[in-house]
């Protein structure tokens, strides 16, 4: 391979990973990605996902037309509202964000996200492998190992995989997330024509957040199909999110609980709201629910730009709070492909750590806003 078509190694098939194979892809680079799950159906990572501006910009850079069409088609109908109430429904603050067009996406479908994002990809992306380290050749390639057996050699190595990352462990060792003590359980309410009239206005655009004061918050938001995929269905997402403490379970008995009973969990803890939020949790999809831990990375130095770099929640895992986690993965995926896409003759590590100097400190300043939203929202510890 020559220098000026390197071969890339995405480990991690997520909105990152996928939206930088995109634009690598249709760039004219070599690009192969390897993701641990063993199909395109994603796991119980959550249900919504917000895009803002940014996120909306990175797409446009990465993604081809046609696949930007099908997915902004297959994105939920645009509604940019931030809003909190009381238990009781009564308005803490709300706001609406201008300049939302019908070409802008706001809300996405993270299952179907996936599936957009995936367009064009086949033979480029691998499921059911699993990387588990990496080595540098001896003649400064990069030689990964998967768990079911086997290895590729690329390039350039970019560890895409989320908050477990096995590349970022060995590449950074001492780089660290924190366990912010907040634990989430999502859930999902399918409308119908039925529930659709259970759901109060004030509560059925953008994003509400409903807290009792107790240590007990929920957050909403709906995701409403532009154009409907074949199997899914318009949902209401609802989340019921507090402190272990305030659980009153350990992250064991937590865990361990069934979806159902994750549900009868939040149907007791907000017995005492609003009448139209408990009816919310009463007639939610009782196999739908299931906890997270809310997590964010510590912040670490610039290291030496080599042939190996991270990407997303890989290198700095965030919290919901601020809603931008997945556009941060987007904007290093840009930048990233714009860098390694336009490096000419230069050699491959230059565009590595012009990409690094961007992605290093926007990625670590969004954590701290986020962080400091969710310790006012959750009580998380900042």
């Amino acid at each position: 391979m020559s220098p000026a078509a390197p071969r890339i190694l995405i480990a991690g098939g997520g909105v990152g990973g996928l939206a930088l194979a995109q634009a690598l892809r249709h760039g004219g680079l070599d690009v192969a990605v390897y993701e641990r799950d063993p199909t395109p159906e994603i796991r119980d990572q959550g249900y919504r996902i917000h895009i803002d501006q940014d996120g909306n910009a990175a797409l446009r850079a990465c993604l081809p037309p046609k696949t930007m069409d099908l997915v902004r088609d297959t994105s939920g109908a645009n509604d940019d509202v931030v809003a909190e109430y009381t238990h009781e429904l009564r308005q803490v603050a709300r706001q609406t964000f201008p300049g939302i067009t019908d070409d802008l996406i706001t809300n996405v479908d993270r299952n179907t996200f996936r599936q957009g994002l995936l367009t064009g990809l086949d033979g480029i992306v691998h499921f059911g492998r699993t990387v588990t380290g990496y080595r540098v050749t001896g003649s400064g390639r990069v030689r990964v190992e998967f768990a079911e057996g086997g290895h590729d050699e690329g390039d350039l190595l970019v560890g895409a995989e989320g908050v477990g990352s096995p590349v970022r462990r060995r590449l950074l060792p001492h780089a660290t997330v924190r366990d912010l003590g907040v634990r989430c359980v999502y859930g999902r309410l399918t409308i119908t024509e039925t529930t659709a009239a259970l759901i109060p206005e004030v509560l059925s655009h953008g994003f509400s957040w409903v807290s009792d004061g107790t240590g007990y918050g929920a957050g909403f938001a709906p995701v409403r199909f532009r154009s409907r995929p074949e199997g899914a269905a318009d949902y209401l997402m609802v989340t019921l999110v507090a402190t272990g403490k305030r659980f009153g379970r350990s992250d064991e008995e937590l865990f361990a609980l069934s979806s159902e009973e994750l549900w009868r969990l939040s149907v007791e803890a907000t017995a005492a709201w609003h009448p139209a939020v408990r009816e919310l949790f009463a007639r939610a999809d009782r196999d739908a629910f299931f906890p997270i831990t809310i997590r964010a990375g510590v912040r670490v130095a610039a290291w030496q730009p080599g042939p190996v770099t991270l990407l997303g929640d890989a290198i700095h895992t965030m919290p919901p709070s601020g809603g931008v986690g997945a556009n941060t993965a987007l904007q290093d995926a840009a930048t990233l492909a714009g860098e390694l896409l336009a490096r000419g003759e230069k050699p491959l590590i230059d565009a590595v750590a012009a990409y690094e100097r961007i992605m290093i400190p926007r990625g670590f300043d969004t954590i701290d806003t986020s962080v400091g939203i969710a310790g006012r929202l959750f009580g998380a510890t900042t």
